[in-house]
């Protein structure tokens, strides 16, 4: 749907709720969906706008909200909906999330709050909220979708090599296990509890994205919560809020907390596979930003849970899941309180170099022009960093030209990019193989800076022949 005919709905829809004299429309970033939000600031109060070409989700979504808001939880308030459920308006709840204040000295005191507004909301009585969702409870089924999801989408991409039944196996034994959780544990489950889709108002947490919300274990959401990839937190620090909040599901009852627990380890491996299939289509496929930033985490995650034993009732999961972690390329930038500079080499043909920056990218410049030292049989083995190589382009003269050029414009970024404070710039060469003109460019760039930029942190990444 046009933009122009969004607004034309989300003021029509806004009419219908007040009058105002004075309105300014602000679009919000998106999120992992693709709904879409706006901010309305009018002379008589401001308003979340959303826009979903899902109107199931979205009557789900005002449902929900209206079912859980009589019952006295956090969740926003729904001022209207259009009659195909694909506009809704909603109270504004400002722009501090969870997250954004998990290093705050009252980070604790938030997840606290957070997690006891999340038990309430997952003991809400059944009746009140089950006609609403648009999803039925969390079965087997759908566990399989999800173990699928991390299959299909992340474990494949990464080309690692499985035997497909032995997984399938393995697969069935975690859905298995996740089927015995006992009804005393079953309850609203968010889903994808996480410190994002908790706003922090003067009234406390309030619990935003429960669209996709279902009868499940609700011990999932605090594993979403605790376990969120970019959350960062420790092992200590999660099993101290683990603590917390089966405390205040299970009303102190240490018998009822050791029975909650037992599901620990099997609802940590299948959120763990779950996010790591969203982040593989939401990341590297649909290349959204914070995605890509969280796939490093989530890697850690499954190499911590491999760690600790609890993968060996799974022996193919096991062994693939090794090798997604030991050939793992995902480039991280290194700790540093200026500037850090990722220059890369690569091949046109697989593709641009992944951004894990969240910043999009950066310079991409294009060697293929260049005489190709690949075309002759005796530079074949060799790379951009052998001194033949370097003679070759050298002898010629235009690859000189062509990085003064190139230069010219990456000196002048690097230099604003430091007086405005900025973290993270990336620069790209790619010929055809990234095997010799790239490589040469990317190792004399990297130089180049490092000498006209002593206080910039440069990182350089062979992407094709990563191994000097």
């Amino acid at each position: 749907m046009e933009e122009k005919h969004i607004f034309e709905r989300l003021e029509g829809l806004l009419a219908s709720v007040v009058s105002y004299s004075r309105l300014e429309v602000f679009v919000l970033p998106q999120s992992g969906s693709n709904r879409k939000y706006y901010r309305m600031m009018t002379d008589v109060g401001s308003f979340i706008a959303t826009f979903t070409s899902d109107p199931v989700e979205g009557e789900c979504f005002v449902r929900l909200a209206d079912a859980f808001g009589r019952a006295g939880r956090a969740v926003p308030k729904v001022f209207a909906v259009s009659k195909d459920s694909k506009f809704y308006l909603q109270e504004d709840l400002g722009d501090r999330s969870l997250f954004s204040e998990l290093d705050s000295e009252y980070s604790h005191q938030y997840i606290k709050e957070s997690l006891k507004g999340l038990v309430a909301l997952q003991k809400t009585p059944e009746k009140l909220w089950a006609d609403k969702c648009m999803s039925v409870p969390f079965c087997r089924r759908q566990a399989i979708w999800d173990l699928n999801y991390f299959k299909y989408e992340y474990l494949k991409p990464s080309e690692v090599i499985f035997d497909e039944d032995l997984l399938e196996d393995d697969f069935e034994k975690v859905t298995e296990r996740l089927s015995e959780i006992p009804d005393e544990f079953q309850g609203f489950m968010m889903r994808d509890c996480q410190s994002r889709n908790v706003m922090l108002t003067d009234h406390g947490p309030i619990f935003i994205d429960f669209q996709g919300g279902r009868k499940g274990p609700v011990l999932y959401d605090a594993v979403s919560f605790l376990w969120q990839a970019r959350a960062g937190f420790s092992s200590d620090f999660r099993m101290d809020m683990l603590d917390f909040y089966c405390d205040v599901f299970c009303d102190g009852d240490s018998g009822k907390k050791s029975r909650m627990l037992a599901s620990l380890d099997d609802l940590v491996l299948f959120r763990t596979l779950q996010v790591l299939g969203a982040y593989g289509f939401r990341g590297l496929v649909q290349r959204k930003a914070h995605f890509l930033l969280s796939i490093p985490g989530a890697l850690r995650n499954l190499r911590d849970f491999i760690e600790k034993g609890g993968l060996e009732m799974y022996p193919e999961l096991k062994r693939c899941s090794e090798s997604l972690i030991d050939s793992l390329d995902v480039p991280t930038m290194t700790d540093h309180d200026g500037l850090t500079v990722e220059v890369f080499s690569f091949s046109y043909k697989k593709g641009y170099p992944d951004d894990f920056s969240g910043n999009g990218g950066g310079f991409m410049f294009d060697c293929r022009a260049l005489h190709n030292p690949g075309r002759y049989a005796r530079f074949k083995s060799l790379t951009g960093r052998d001194e033949a190589v370097k003679d070759f382009l050298e002898e010629r003269g235009e690859i000189q030209s062509f990085l003064k050029s190139a230069w010219s414009l990456t000196d002048a970024a690097v230099e604003r990019y430091i007086s405005r404070g900025f973290s993270k710039l990336q620069i790209g060469f790619g010929c055809t193989g990234g095997q010799h003109r790239s490589v040469y460019s990317a190792e004399s760039t990297a130089e180049h800076i490092s000498e006209l930029f002593p206080e910039v942190n440069v990182r350089l990444v062979h992407r094709e022949h990563p191994n000097p």
